[in-house]
């Protein structure tokens, strides 16, 4: 077996049932899971309806690049959106259709790295723990980069040494993050740009979150964005990563993309030819619709505003709780042990958080999650707003 295997930790929501086991909550009180961040707003009827439109396309067989049809779709939502030039996204050249983001995050760092040299992969701590499993399988190690509030939730580039960023092969970015909802300024993201030119190293930007936001006037910008801003039209060293599941409530639709640097994007899809893993026709249907759609991704960032106005408002004095700047996550100290405050959260008022120190590591002398728990408003806004009142109501017993 591959040795690595034995490097990987156990995943937080192992972590969480072993903390939960032998609690038993109250019996009047039905369960309200704020954990995983699993939309559960219905799938719009356009994308299911485009699905159940193709199904003869299950007697095919899918190509790893996808339909043509389903890259120019990407290729000008992602123009659009992030205002590129005309004709910046080459649909045969820089992008490719993925089975959702974490297929692709992870089999990512398998194809970019190159283990006989010793390898740093760059990562924020707290993070999604696919960056760190990608990167112990990959043969490197991992460097964690704290976001912490005096930071703005921010990566410390400053902090890292120039061997550091010599032996750097790969940096994960997540903007907006999870679970802290920072958004990654252009000028940040810029300097990281020309960073990765300077030291030689890969940029995989995290931007599944990037279309939840509460100022429709504001959306976050993106890594090809602030490449373009500087005039790095060739998105050298860029990679962006985006998914339909938190956009388009397509949790289960497993869509995504990879877009950017067209010569990381060739040698990607060379990977992916042996990986196995081309998108179902099917799918693809689905996915051109929600890409050519905004109508349903503006309705559902007004449920999520919602959902916090409602949320917050009842939280407000018994928690330090603030409106992330993306996302659907609230990232909350707490008053005891972030462990501890889960375990009693869900035995006495059967409501389930992640605690924070399950998603990241003791780095430097602290760890960036602990005392600290995730919730991801993703119930419906009664549900959402009956958890904060009993969370309200446990903290005021603490």
């Amino acid at each position: 077996m591959n040795p690595d295997l034995d490097r990987l930790q156990p995943y937080p929501f192992e972590k969480l049932a072993r903390l939960k086991a032998g609690s038993e909550p109250p019996a009047g009180l039905s369960h309200i899971a704020l954990s995983i961040g699993e939309p559960k707003q219905p799938t719009p009827a356009l994308i299911r309806e485009a699905l159940e439109a193709r199904l003869e396309g299950l007697a095919n067989y899918p190509l790893t690049r996808g339909q043509p049809e389903l890259r120019e779709a990407i290729a000008g939502w992602l123009t659009r959106r992030f205002g590129l030039p005309g004709g910046a996204i080459d649909p045969e050249r820089h992008l490719l259709p993925v089975n959702g983001t974490r297929e692709a995050l992870f089999a990512f760092a398998q194809a970019v790295i190159d283990r006989s040299r010793d390898p740093l992969v760059m990562l924020p701590n707290p993070f999604y723990q696919i960056y760190e499993g990608a990167a112990l399988l990959a043969g490197a190690t991992p460097r964690f980069l704290d976001t912490v509030a005096e930071n703005r939730f921010l990566p410390d580039f400053d902090a890292v040494s120039e061997e550091e960023w010599i032996r750097c092969q790969l940096l994960y970015l997540c903007t907006p993050g999870n679970p802290t909802g920072a958004v990654m300024p252009v000028e940040t993201l810029q300097r990281v740009i020309r960073l990765a030119m300077e030291y030689d190293f890969v940029i995989a930007s995290d931007e599944c979150y990037s279309e939840l936001y509460p100022d429709e006037a504001n959306p976050p910008p993106g890594l090809l964005q602030a490449a373009a801003a500087m005039g790095h039209t060739g998105f050298e060293r860029c990679v962006v990563f985006h998914s339909l599941s938190k956009r388009s409530n397509a949790p289960g639709l497993r869509s995504g993309f990879v877009a950017g640097d067209p010569e990381v994007i060739r040698r990607f899809f060379l990977y992916r030819t042996y990986h196995g893993c081309a998108m179902p026709l099917p799918t693809q249907a689905a996915s051109i619709a929600a890409w050519d759609d905004e109508v349903h991704v503006a309705a559902n960032r007004e449920g999520y505003r919602r959902r916090f106005d409602a949320v917050l408002e009842i939280l407000d004095g018994a928690l330090p709780v603030r409106r992330p700047e993306a996302g659907f996550y609230l990232w909350v100290e707490t008053p005891i042990a972030d462990t501890e405050f889960a375990r009693r959260l869900y035995a006495e008022e059967n409501v389930t958080v992640l605690p924070g120190s399950f998603l990241s590591r003791p780095h430097d002398g602290r760890d960036p999650g602990e005392n600290r728990i995730r919730m991801a408003l993703v119930a419906e806004e009664a549900e959402c707003a009956e958890a904060a009142r009993r969370i309200r109501r446990f903290v005021a017993r603490l």
